[in-house]
């Protein structure tokens, strides 16, 4: 066994060993389980059947992290992502109306649109041709509107006639213990204990077993704690791949969104932790880059035929990197966890929304963190990012926020004649995006 392992994963060569990976592969699934619980909250959102979505989660990580310790043997674990499945739920099926099942038809043209570009080595082109500040707008803004989800979840935020937005009752039972919860989670996050958000997220559950609401408590009592897990017929293979065909004009830009997104959070993640992991060569370049890249975007077509938004790698990675995870079987040990997750589905599914709201916090936290990489005293790029980070919660639509900073980056260029400082393919991508809001192709 030891030896096929030496074989498979060279973890001597890597300076690793079994032990390591493994408990590489513990601290990683710790660090990003919560993900089996928020990322059903949110796709049910979208009109989906709630029943199998956790069970879709899982196999959705389980295959797509498989295929990430196959074509790389690097210790990235993959699972749905958050902020791509809060602009599935929220920018495609609630702001746009359309079908879930057509939803699922765009992530799976996306993930196809991907894997070519990756096969045909483009990408690298045109994530150098998008500017830096709305790359970090753009992942900022993302932030802030799944912190905005997670507020409104839970009544801390409330809509209001006069101003919009006002905070919620905190005397509600729900919403003082979700408002508790996020500074209890910072406080984890913050004193680095491993799990921070799992641990939050169970902790808020079992207070929640004692605390009265309406006929019974803020948590339901579960049917059993092991249990077969949910099937997933509702959703597989119920994705609408030609809806974005026929409704091309309805459908271009929220495929282009998506395809933005994820390749930028995929590269931004695959070369954060894999300099965590020393895997760069000597100029700073990811060796087997295009293999991740392919199998991350092999993952999201597969995700859309199980019934979920695009599969992506996933920063919490690090976590197990730092643990000494140096190899594809870190990947393995997490994918084995996904599995075995699935046979806990019952305790699962009683998890109140408001233990999930400091969850959609952190990661909202996380993602702002980008915004110190701005140069404060270049202005054009300042007002770019910022201008598409508050267009995301504000528009509740994360491809409004990307649209606005493309037209407003090409302008300011333009104003200040910094003609040649701006790509093509941004120059397009503008023009683009202007056109649909003057002629209202929506």
């Amino acid at each position: 066994m030891t030896l096929l392992l030496e074989r498979l994963f060279k973890l001597t060569e890597k300076g690793s060993s079994f032990k390591k990976e493994l408990v590489a592969g513990l601290t990683t699934f710790a660090a990003m389980s919560y993900v089996l619980v928020v990322n059903p909250s949110i796709l049910s959102a979208s009109g989906m059947p709630i029943e199998g979505l956790i069970t879709v989660t899982a196999l959705a990580a389980c295959i797509g992290t498989l295929m990430m310790a196959a074509m790389t043997n690097y210790p990235i674990a993959m699972a749905p992502g958050m902020g791509l499945n809060a602009f599935f739920a929220f920018t495609i099926c609630l702001t746009r109306e359309i079908p879930w099942e057509a939803g699922l038809g765009i992530v799976f043209w996306n993930g196809i649109l991907f894997l070519i570009l990756s096969l045909l080595g483009v990408r690298k082109k045109i994530a150098e041709a998008i500017p830096n500040a709305l790359k970090i707008g753009v992942q900022c803004g993302i932030g802030l509107f799944i912190a905005f989800i997670g507020l409104k979840n839970a009544g801390l935020v409330v809509d209001n006639p006069a101003t919009f937005v006002a905070l919620g009752n905190l005397s509600d039972p729900a919403t003082m213990l979700a408002l508790l919860g996020i500074v209890f989670t910072i406080i984890l996050v913050a004193k680095k204990v491993t799990g921070a958000i799992l641990i939050s997220v169970i902790t808020l559950t079992i207070i929640g077993c004692f605390v009265p609401a309406g006929e019974g408590t803020l948590t339901a009592s579960p049917d059993g704690f092991i249990g077969m897990p949910d099937s997933i017929s509702s959703t597989f293979f119920a994705m609408d791949i030609m809806y974005p065909i026929t409704h091309f004009s309805q459908t271009w830009d929220l495929i282009f969104a998506l395809l933005f997104v994820n390749m930028f959070d995929t590269i931004g993640t695959l070369i954060g932790v894999s300099r965590k992991a020393k895997l760069l060569d000597e100029n700073g370049v990811l060796p087997k880059m295009g293999s991740a890249m392919t199998a991350d975007a092999g993952a999201s077509v597969i995700g859309a035929a199980l019934g979920t938004s695009p599969v992506t790698s996933y920063v919490e990675s690090a976590a197990g990197v730092s643990a000494g995870g140096r190899t594809g079987l870190t990947s393995v040990v997490v994918a084995l966890c996904f599995v075995l997750a699935l046979f806990f589905t019952p305790i699962m599914k009683v998890i109140p929304l408001m233990a999930t709201t400091p969850a959609l916090m952190m990661v909202g936290i996380f993602m702002m963190e980008s915004f110190r990489q701005l140069d404060f005293d270049d202005m054009p790029s300042l007002a770019t990012a910022t201008i598409s980070m508050i267009a995301m919660p504000l528009t509740f639509s994360i491809s409004e926020g990307i649209a606005l900073g493309f037209i407003t980056y090409v302008g300011i260029k333009m104003g200040t004649s910094k003609f040649k400082e701006v790509s093509v393919i941004t120059y397009v991508l503008a023009a683009v995006f202007l056109l649909r809001y003057l002629f209202d192709l929506k």
